[in-house]
């Protein structure tokens, strides 16, 4: 009885450990256009750690994610970092957007975004390279909500860009 116990724990530990070594590199991005407001508001939620490791690679080997020891620097950083992996088009146009801020949840940092004056959208671009420098196997989700509609879809190293069209 107790060569069974020992292999059955074995067996479960060997398990645990296999599973901890995957890690998934995923963030999620939401688009909504507001017509009334006439804007564009995006939100993206990305892991701490891997836009920390970003944001080091590109910038500041001593950045630190951390809202409660946060050097003033990080803003300005995370800022320029979106708009050279984050673009979007709106009616064949590049746009650009206003960073509003960012908030931790967790593991999760949100930021958020804003593109004013759009009086309406017949086809929209997003190109969406966040994390690709640090992180090959990341993958980019985007869910939009224009003109009533409702779309998502995958954006990777490989494919990087989508175009919807609302005509």
């Amino acid at each position: 009885m107790n060569r069974f116990k020992i292999v059955l724990l074995l067996s479960v530990f060997s398990f645990f450990s296999f599973t901890s070594l995957h890690k998934y590199y995923i963030s999620v991005t939401q688009v909504e256009f507001v017509k009334d407001k006439k804007s564009v508001q995006i939100i993206s939620r990305v892991f701490i750690d891997d836009l920390e490791n970003a944001l080091r690679y590109d910038y500041d080997k001593t950045i630190t994610l951390d809202e409660a020891n946060e050097a003033e620097s990080v803003n300005g950083y995370l800022e320029k970092y979106i708009n050279t992996n984050l673009k979007v088009s709106i009616n064949k146009r590049p746009v650009p957007f206003q960073f509003v801020g960012k908030e931790y949840d967790g593991d999760i940092v949100r930021f958020y975004l804003e593109v004013i004056d759009i009086q309406s959208i017949d086809s929209f671009e997003v190109s969406n390279k966040l994390l690709f420098d640090v992180c090959p196997d990341q993958q980019n989700i985007v869910k939009t909500k224009i003109n009533s509609k409702q779309k998502s879809f995958i954006l990777t190293n490989k494919n990087s860009s989508a175009l919807l069209n609302f005509n």
